[in-house]
């Protein structure tokens, strides 16, 4: 597949096969689910050790999950409304913030960016010319 760039001349063997592989790439980013649940799984496994603890009844709400777009971390359901009060406080009632969730997304950052940059790498892996 011969082309031309301000003078260049290139010619890409395996034009066909490059773009089909291309194709399976942007499939795998556009189906990171698996992935995000791993990352979401990562900091809820952090956020279990630092979670305030009085009855364990808020730890028993963080879960995590993975969308095709994005890591999802949960704390707290309708019998335990007090997840958001506990992450960032109430000052109409003193009461302070005491983060667990936000913290061990930061504390777990070069973990899952290593999570990612794998799966990045192993779909680029693939990319295939000739």
């Amino acid at each position: 597949m011969p082309g031309k760039i301000k003078g260049v001349t290139y010619e890409v063997k395996g034009g066909r096969r490059l773009r089909a592989t291309l194709k399976d790439v942007e499939s795998g980013l556009e189906d990171l689910k698996a992935v995000h649940g791993e990352v979401a799984q990562i900091v809820v496994d952090r956020a279990m050790t630092t979670v305030p603890r009085v009855t364990g009844a808020l730890a028993g709400t963080i879960r995590g999950s993975g969308t095709q777009s994005m890591a999802v971390i949960r704390a707290g359901f309708a019998k335990v409304p007090y997840a958001g009060v506990q992450e960032f406080g109430w000052p109409r009632r003193n009461i302070p913030p005491n983060p667990y969730l936000r913290p061990a997304a930061h504390e777990t950052e070069p973990t899952w960016l290593r999570v990612y940059n794998d799966e990045i790498e192993e779909l680029l892996s693939k990319v295939k010319g000739i």
